[in-house]
């Protein structure tokens, strides 16, 4: 069995690990990011990440914390067999001979590349799941097409394309390439660096899975820290109405963001996204490091 073969198999055991144990995290957070600023005099619908949990669960049930995951289930064979796959074809051309290791600033090199590749399949995914999981939070809106009710990832691609066209999927590539790009390297940075911390060295083919445990869990959370007021635009942009838009571009939405709400409103969501992303990235790492052992 190929090396890509290999990565491609472990790196969707990997992402279909994450995705089960973030998901519902990851749908908190997505509703504090899109919901609107309130008018004067008047409150948030949700006033923090437990509210979000108990209007959802009470309004939609613990389905709700699930909505939008029929996307990224469908597409995470492909999204996480590019982005492992890719970073092993780049560490390739660093081995001086099969299975040498690397050295961390390698790994990011590596982890910036395949964020990179991952970018393309990761904004239309992505657009899917955050219109399906925001449309609760912004019912109030008085924009338009927030006030869509979408039958499911099928119905908002319908949508899409019929306001907007092919392109209409990838509105907010270029804040997702600038979340993608500089989290994975940071990511696969630090994953490389606390592993080699754990092995006392270079060679951490012998490392427990408490080790790669801790190391996946750390570097999750490496990842949103260097990169989550660009996933707070990436979010606003792609919940965004398409005929009667909010925000006109990255630049827009930040102005607009920092103007209503302060640097705070650039980390809405931010406690979901930490706490789902040690025990998501974890169950990735580990899964993928597993698989891809046993495949030799």
């Amino acid at each position: 069995m190929g090396d890509v073969a290999k990565d491609l198999a472990a790196g969707t055991a990997g992402g279909a690990a994450q995705l089960i144990c973030g998901h519902p995290f990851d749908t908190i957070k997505v509703k504090l990011q899109s919901q609107p600023a309130p008018l004067p005099g008047q409150v948030p619908k949700f006033s923090g990440a437990m509210d979000a949990v108990r209007q959802t669960l009470a309004s939609e049930g613990p389905r709700g914390l699930y909505k939008g995951m029929g996307a990224p289930l469908a597409t995470v064979a492909a999204l996480n067999a590019v982005l492992f796959s890719v970073r092993g074809q780049i560490e390739s051309f660093f081995r001086p001979y099969p299975g040498a290791s690397l050295q961390v600033h390698q790994q990011v090199i590596c982890g910036a590349g395949a964020g990179t590749a991952v970018s393309l399949l990761a904004c239309p995914t992505e657009l899917i799941k955050c219109r399906l999981q925001a449309q609760s939070a912004l019912a109030t809106s008085s924009s338009v097409g927030v006030a869509v009710k979408y039958g499911g990832p099928i119905d908002v691609a319908k949508h899409v394309l019929q306001s907007s066209g092919v392109k209409g999927l990838f509105k907010g590539l270029i804040p997702t390439l600038a979340r993608e790009v500089p989290g994975n390297a940071v990511a696969f940075g630090t994953y490389e660096l606390l592993k080699q911390q754990f092995a006392g060295g270079r060679d951490t083919s012998n490392l427990g899975r408490g080790s790669l445990i801790v190391a996946g869990g750390v570097a999750g959370a490496a990842f949103w820290l260097a990169v989550y007021p660009t996933d707070v635009i990436k979010s606003v942009i792609q919940v965004d109405d398409y005929k009667n838009p909010r925000f006109s571009g990255s630049i827009d939405a930040f102005r607009k963001i920092m103007a209503s709400e302060g640097v705070k409103g650039l980390y809405k969501g931010f406690g979901p996204a930490i706490v789902r992303s040690v025990p998501a990235n974890a169950a990735c790492f580990l899964v993928y490091e597993i698989t891809r052992s046993s495949l030799g």
